[in-house]
């Protein structure tokens, strides 16, 4: 009998035939979601003999919704992911004109889904343009309800535009602004509260998992109040609720000043080999350049919203590309989380075959991880870079790899269902 997820005591209660609610997605979505579902449910049977099973529950945004209701995004659609608390979606186009910028991020605000979560690894056999991919494997932790999300802006030269450039050069003696006739201007917003709980989803998983470290990644250099508070917060989450699993860099160099170098390292080298996890932060630019040249040296990575976008994209781009980039947005607190293809909508090829399923499959083996079911995500996963080392892959792979065989979307669905094991 089919049974919706629960939360109860922090945890998932997650019963063998789960009720999960999906949206196909826009453009290639409606290419890519039937032959990923299928992939999914293979996985699960292969993984557990039959006795789980997930009904899938389909649900609308974007322009099938829009075409349907009149709505881009549907009150009950939002209400569907709520109910059942788990889901999985397709992308989704912006649509365009006034009301919602983006269906996505209403989706993530609505539930306040306030971690986007994006493992990025190497698959064996993906073309990548740095020499040694498999030393990348981090889960980035993005703020994902403030920010640049938050949407504050204010376009030059109109009325309220006006009143803010004069409130503050007369009121608060701002004297930075070089150009106050024509500036447009923008207001980020990085609270201590959503900073803390970003910065705790981001330890415990780091606990949970035995990783090795939580990077920070800030520009509090520059922003000292909001990117460097970010900063400040995050050590202040590590050492007061942490502090007997995790060892922060502040506490290192508190050590060097006291007790000198050598006992400092001596203290470093022993929280590794006792397994804590280290707390250390990186400058944003600083860090873009260390992933390219020693990405062994991270692990988990907590950032706010705008970082976080161009760290996903240049991480993912160095183990072959978006195309094969999961992503989950996640509330730790509730359990509400929607899983995602984290590409675009691709509307020049969709219906063509070409689309590549495997962000939305990698999405929904993350999606069964959070579930539990680690099994069945484990058989996708090697399936997965089974299919590709025998070279049997998508357009977009094709392009980059030499003999390798051009398949369509519903084929290469197929060969990884073949390739479990």
């Amino acid at each position: 009998m089919s049974e919706k997820i629960n939360f109860w005591d922090g945890k998932l209660i997650v019963p063998d035939q789960p009720i999960i609610p999906f949206i196909e997605g826009d453009g290639i979505g409606k290419d890519i979601a039937v032959h990923s579902l299928k992939v999914i449910d293979a996985a699960v049977a292969y993984a557990y003999n039959g006795d789980k099973k997930i009904e899938w529950k389909e649900v609308f945004a974007g322009e099938k919704a829009f075409n349907q209701t009149g709505s881009w995004l549907p009150d009950e659609t939002v209400d569907a992911f709520r109910e059942y608390r788990v889901g999985i979606k397709g992308p989704l186009t912006t649509p365009i004109g006034g009301g919602i910028r983006s269906l996505n991020v209403a989706l993530r605000q609505s539930l306040d889904l306030f971690v986007c979560l994006r493992p990025v690894r190497w698959f064996k056999g993906v073309p990548s343009p740095v020499n040694h991919p498999e030393n990348v494997n981090m889960f980035i932790f993005r703020e994902n309800t403030e920010d640049i999300y938050a949407g504050i802006e204010y376009m030059y030269g109109e009325e309220d535009t006006i009143k803010l450039r004069d409130f503050l050069i007369h009121e608060l003696g701002v004297n930075k602004i070089r150009f106050p006739e024509t500036s447009s201007f923008g207001i980020k917003s990085i609270s201590k509260e959503g900073s803390e709980r970003l910065v705790r989803a981001a330890i415990s998983y780091a606990v949970e998992q035995k990783l090795p470290s939580v990077t920070i990644v800030h520009k509090g250099n520059i922003m000292k109040f909001t990117e460097g508070a970010f900063k400040n917060w995050g050590y202040q989450v590590a050492e007061q609720e942490f502090s007997t699993q995790t060892f922060t860099w502040p506490t290192y160099e508190r050590l060097v000043e006291e007790k000198g170098k050598e006992y400092a390292d001596n203290a470093l080298n022993e929280a590794r080999e006792a397994g804590l996890v280290i707390i250390k932060d990186v400058i944003t630019d600083a860090f873009l350049q260390e992933t390219l040249l020693r990405p062994q040296e991270y692990s988990v990575i907590a950032t706010m919203n705008l970082n976080g976008d161009y760290i996903s994209d240049q991480l993912a781009a160095m183990v072959g590309g978006i195309g094969i980039a999961p992503g989950g947005n996640i509330n730790y607190l509730n359990g509400y989380a929607i899983f995602e293809a984290t590409h675009g909508t691709a509307p020049k090829i969709a219906g063509t075959g070409q689309a590549n399923p495997a962000s939305f499959i990698l999405s929904g083996a993350m999606m069964l991880d959070y579930m539990g079911w680690n099994a069945a995500s484990d058989l996708i996963l090697q399936a997965l870079e089974d299919t590709i080392t025998q070279r049997k892959v998508t357009a977009d792979l094709y392009a980059l790899m030499e003999d390798a065989s051009l398949v369509s979307t519903e084929r290469f669905a197929e060969l990884i269902i073949r390739n479990m094991k």
